[in-house]
């Protein structure tokens, strides 16, 4: 009996030590991995939409922010038991929900510090301005140079079908619908979400200059396209309506736009070609459908993104008898408008003595 009552004794004094050394180790890992304020450096973190709790723990171990992996996914799914090693642990939720996002933490965070930082949502936003003038492709380069997605992600977005038609467009790709302004973007997001939030506010921003939902789709287009060809054309605010004015003028009685920066478009964009620096006659004859001076009437898609100015100048063209412009001014960017082909004539020869 008394062999017996010594080796349950022995047994438990044994489970104690045991329990003791599993709690020490528990405790221990569950410890930061720098001294508490410290000033541990901070370490760039970024969780993904869909990644998992064991995957985010993988990574925090990786980069040293954590002790164990295996106790933090535990923890993530028992909070009530980070409450026996960790102190300050009042306000932990019942569950823990990793929110994507941009965080900083440090190899001296507490758990519960690192539990919470990473549940806040707190977002690094990349600050992106897009020029007016910029076609899909510029901007996919600017969003794949800021970290925000791929250009060859985002170039696909915009000429899916599916996309096009769930967010109001029925041209064959979004150019022209992607509102040039300056944007707060998180890095790695979605090529679709990037894109569907520079069309909707493309649609905020032309609603401020027209009902779109009295018009029909067909004058939506004529009006995005020809404003793209403003957009790329004038230079000095206060000619932009001018400009759009003769281009009316010239659709109204099927005559060609003849607009430079439609060829350029065609050699750029479409050929792949450099920016040229001067336009060849050579070039006006490529057999584009977007190439206005081989082909009358507006090209099928638009050539860049306008912006507000160049909107307004085609939805409020002024009436004008002029079909013709001509640069009179290159370093200001000014240019002189003629109703008569002999004007237009005249005009070119004096700017060329």
């Amino acid at each position: 009996m008394k062999k017996l009552t010594l080796f349950l004794s022995s047994l438990f004094g044994l489970i104690l030590v045991l329990i003791g050394c599993a709690f020490g180790y528990v405790y221990f890992q569950s410890q930061p991995v720098a001294k508490p304020d410290s000033g541990a450096e901070k370490i760039r973190f970024e969780v993904h939409s869909g990644d998992s709790v064991k995957k985010i723990a993988l990574k925090l171990k990786e980069q040293g922010i954590i002790k164990n992996d295996s106790l933090f996914y535990v923890f993530a799914r028992k909070p009530e038991l980070l409450k026996l090693v960790c102190k300050n642990t009042d306000n932990l939720p019942a569950n823990y929900v990793m929110k994507s996002g941009m965080y900083y933490p440090s190899a001296d965070m507490t758990l519960p510090e690192i539990f919470s930082l990473l549940s806040s949502g707190q977002q690094e936003y990349v600050t992106v301005s897009i020029p007016e003038g910029y076609t899909i492709t510029k901007i996919a380069g600017l969003l794949e140079e800021n970290g925000i997605c791929s250009k060859e992600d985002f170039i696909s977005t915009c000429h899916d079908t599916s996309f096009l038609m769930k967010n109001g467009i029925s041209l064959e790709s979004a150019e022209g619908f992607l509102f040039p302004d300056t944007y707060f973007f998180v890095p790695s997001t979605p090529a679709e979400n990037i894109a569907a939030e520079l069309i909707s506010t493309f649609f905020k921003k032309i609603s401020t200059l027209i009902d779109v939902d009295t018009i029909t789709n067909r004058e939506l287009n004529d009006i995005v396209i020809l404003s793209s060809i403003v957009e790329r054309e004038y230079r000095v605010k206060e000619e932009a309506p001018l400009i759009a004015s003769v281009f009316k003028n010239r659709l109204r009685h099927n005559i060609g736009l003849y607009s430079c920066a439609t060829v350029v478009y065609v050699l750029t964009e479409i050929e792949g070609r450099p920016h040229p620096s001067r336009i060849l006659i050579e070039d006006t004859k490529i057999d584009s459908p977007y190439n206005t001076y081989k082909w009358a009437g507006l090209p099928p898609g638009a050539i860049s993104s306008p912006g507000l100015t160049a909107l307004n100048a085609v939805i409020n063209a002024p009436k004008t008898n002029y079909y013709f412009f001509q640069v009179k001014d290159s370093a200001k960017g000014t240019h002189v408008f003629t109703s008569t082909f002999d004007e237009h004539v005249e005009n070119h020869n004096l700017s060329t003595k």
